[in-house]
């Protein structure tokens, strides 16, 4: 039996292995979100240590808090980076690469369709003709009248 996507040209051992490509993409996307909650906690650490500082100080404990200031306050995440540059450095040397290697993958191999392993779960694990079970979304026509309204 032929699958949809082979009769769209593109056999499922390449929508399987663009699919693991996809995952690995998606784990780099996961690894990226990671990295902003790490740049943004290290931002909002380095506010709460400035308050802390503050709090000595007002405390009269100026030695403590000068120490803190001079070793802590603005200090580098890694050697030579704040956590921002961390961050653009992932995006340059990594993530912009992977990004484009996987779109190119796509382009030459389908089109440059995207999730094409997943519309194959879909038509292998849906239930054609249950409600919830369309192969696609409902078509809606725009009312040009009115902003936002649509009409089934």
């Amino acid at each position: 039996m032929i699958s949809a996507h082979e009769q769209d040209g593109v056999d499922d051992a390449t929508v399987d292995a663009l699919g693991q490509l996809s995952a690995a993409l998606e784990s780099v996307e996961r690894a990226r979100g990671h990295l902003y909650s790490f740049h943004q906690l290290c931002g909002k650490a380095d506010f709460e240590l400035g308050d802390a500082v503050d709090a000595l100080r007002e405390a009269g404990h100026s030695d403590l808090a000068d120490e803190l200031t001079a070793e802590l306050v603005g200090r580098n995440v890694l050697d030579g980076r704040w956590s921002f540059q961390i961050v653009e450095e992932y995006d340059d040397t990594y993530w912009s690469v992977f990004r484009s290697l996987e779109a190119g993958a796509r382009e030459r191999l389908s089109g440059g369709r995207r999730h094409l392993y997943e519309a194959k779960l879909k038509e292998q694990r849906r239930t054609p003709g249950r409600p919830h079970h369309e192969a696609q979304p409902p078509e809606r026509l725009h009312d040009t009248g009115s902003a936002g309204s649509v009409q089934a």
